[in-house]
C-alpha cells in the first residue's frame, strides 16, 4: 500500500505521485495517457463519445485515445504534443498528476518545465524503431533534473508480434546507455498503449515478461524517501497578520516545507539574520499539526517576536545552508535571445528575488552525446550548459542533487518579466 499516516490525526492519507512522460513523435505518449485515463475511469462518457466521433470522422477503425490529452487545436491538427498537458486521475491506492511533455527538440524547455517537479519519468520508445536520438535526449534531461525513478516503456509491442527478442535488444541497448547517467531506479516494461497490453493489467500475449504492469508499478513505486527529510528548509513566502480582534496577537509565517521535518518545540534559526527562536506551533488552515514535512504548505508560529519577512529561511541551527553569492549551475535556456557573459538578469530562488550577473558560460552540453562543447560561450534556445553567475544578495541554497527545491532557480528578463532560464545548482 502507498498510504501514509497523516500528522496529528492518525488517519491514512492517499499518496500522490507526479510523473512526466517523454518520447519521440508517434511513440504514443498521449495514447498511453489516454489509456490510463480510460481504464482507470477518469474520463466522462461525453468526453469519450466526442473522441470516438472525431476518430470516426477521421476514418480510424479505432478510438484515438491521444485526443484525450492533446488539447490544443494545433496539436490535434498536427498529431503532435506542443505544450505540457497536465492530467489528474486516481486509483484506490494512489493519486496521480501526469505531465505529458513534448517530444520535439524545439520544445525542450517545455519538457524541463514539466519534469522539474516529477517523482518519476516515463520514456516511451517505439518497439519497431528502438532507441532514437530523442529517446536518449529525454533520458539525459531526466537524469540532469535528478528525477529519481525512470520507467522505459517499449510501446507498440503488438506491431512486432510481441517479440521477446526485440524487447531484449532494446532493454540491453538502453541499460548500456543508462550506465553513463545518474538514474537511481530504472524499470523497463513492454506495452501496447493502443490495445492496453501491460498498461493496467498483465498481458497474456507476453507471458515471457515476469514484471508488473505499468499501473501496478506506478501505484507501488516508493517515493517518500526521495525527499530530503534531514536538512530542515522552510523558505518564508508570506507573513500572516490577521486584522480581526480575535486574532490580534497572531503572527505566522506561511510557506512550503522544502526539507526536513518541523515540530513544535524545535529550536530553529532564521536566515539571513541569524536570529534564533523556537517553533510555537504549526498550522494547516484551522488545524494544528504535530509535524510538517515536504512538500506540505503550512504556517509556522515562533515563540519570539523577531523580524522575519518573505525570502527568509527557517532552518535548524546544526545544519543551516551557507549563504553564497557565487553560483555554479546547469542552465536550460528558454529564450530566443542567447545567454551571454556579462548579461544581467533577475533570479528567483525559493521565495527570494535578487539580480544576477552571468560571469561565464563554461560549456554547452550536447544532450544527445553528452559531449561538452568548451568553445561555445553562449547558450541558445533550448540549450543546456554550465554557467557561473553572481547574485546581488546571498542565496540560501543547497546542491540540486541534495534538494531539488532549494537547489533550483529561474532566471527572469527584467525588461519583460518573462522566464528565460531554469537552473540547477551544482555541488
Amino acid at each position: 500500500m502507498t498510504e501514509t499516516a497523516g500528522p496529528n490525526t492518525g488517519k491514512l492519507q492517499m499518496d500522490l505521485l507526479r510523473f512526466a512522460t517523454a518520447g519521440s513523435v508517434d511513440d504514443g505518449k498521449s495514447t498511453l495517457i489516454g489509456r490510463l485515463l480510460l481504464d482507470s475511469k477518469a474520463i466522462f462518457e461525453d468526453q469519450l463519445e466526442a473522441v470516438e466521433r472525431t476518430s470516426t470522422a477521421r476514418g480510424y477503425d479505432y478510438t484515438d485515445l491521444a485526443l484525450l490529452t492533446d488539447g490544443l487545436r494545433s496539436e490535434r491538427e498536427q498529431g503532435i504534443t506542443i505544450d505540457v498537458a497536465y492530467r489528474y486521475f486516481a486509483t484506490p491506492n494512489r493519486k496521480f498528476i501526469i505531465a505529458d511533455t513534448p517530444g520535439h527538440v524545439q520544445y525542450t524547455r517545455n519538457m524541463v518545465t514539466g519534469a522539474s517537479t516529477a517523482d518519476l519519468g516515463l520514456v516511451l520508445v517505439d518497439a519497431r524503431q528502438g532507441l532514437t536520438e530523442q529517446s536518449r535526449r529525454h533520458a539525459v534531461i531526466l537524469s540532469l533534473l535528478r528525477v529519481p525513478h525512470l520507467v522505459l516503456c517499449v510501446n507498440k509491442m503488438d506491431l512486432v508480434d510481441y517479440s521477446e527478442e526485440r524487447f531484449n535488444e532494446i532493454h540491453h541497448e538502453f541499460t548500456s546507455f543508462a550506465t553513463k547517467l545518474s538514474i537511481p531506479d530504472l524499470t523497463i516494461i513492454p506495452i501496447s498503449a493502443l490495445l492496453g497490453d501491460n498498461v493496467v493489467t498483465r498481458s497474456q500475449k507476453m507471458d515471457w515478461y515476469a514484471g508488473p504492469s505499468l499501473l501496478h508499478h506506478l501505484e507501488n513505486v516508493h517515493v517518500a524517501s526521495d525527499r530530503d527529510l534531514v536538512d530542515t528548509r522552510f523558505p518564508v513566502q508570506y507573513v500572516i497578520r490577521p486584522k480581526s480582534d480575535a486574532h490580534h496577537d497572531y503572527r505566522g509565517y506561511a510557506g512550503r516545507v522544502c526539507g526536513g521535518i518541523l515540530k513544535p518545540g524545535d529550536d530553529v534559526l532564521v536566515l539571513p539574520s541569524g536570529l534564533p527562536s523556537t517553533i510555537r506551533g504549526i498550522d494547516l488552515f484551522d488545524t494544528e499539526l504535530d509535524e510538517a514535512y515536504p512538500p506540505m504548505s503550512i504556517t509556522v508560529r515562533l515563540e519570539d517576536d523577531i523580524d522575519v519577512s518573505r525570502g527568509d529561511m527557517i532552518c535548524r541551527p546544526q545544519n543551516a545552508p551557507s549563504p553564497t553569492q557565487d553560483i555554479d549551475a546547469m542552465i536550460c535556456w528558454m529564450s530566443t535571445s542567447p545567454l551571454q557573459p556579462r548579461q544581467k538578469l533577475a533570479i528567483k530562488h525559493t521565495t527570494r528575488m535578487a539580480r544576477a550577473l552571468i560571469k561565464d558560460v563554461q560549456y554547452r552540453l550536447d544532450v544527445n552525446s553528452l559531449h561538452r562543447d568548451l568553445d561555445t560561450k553562449q547558450l541558445g534556445l533550448n540549450e543546456i550548459g554550465r554557467v557561473q553567475l553572481r547574485t546581488t544578495v546571498p542565496l540560501l541554497c543547497d546542491p540540486y542533487e541534495k534538494n531539488r527545491m532549494t537547489g533550483s532557480f529561474i532566471l527572469i528578463d527584467e525588461a519583460t518579466g518573462v522566464t528565460v532560464g531554469a537552473g540547477m545548482i551544482n555541488a
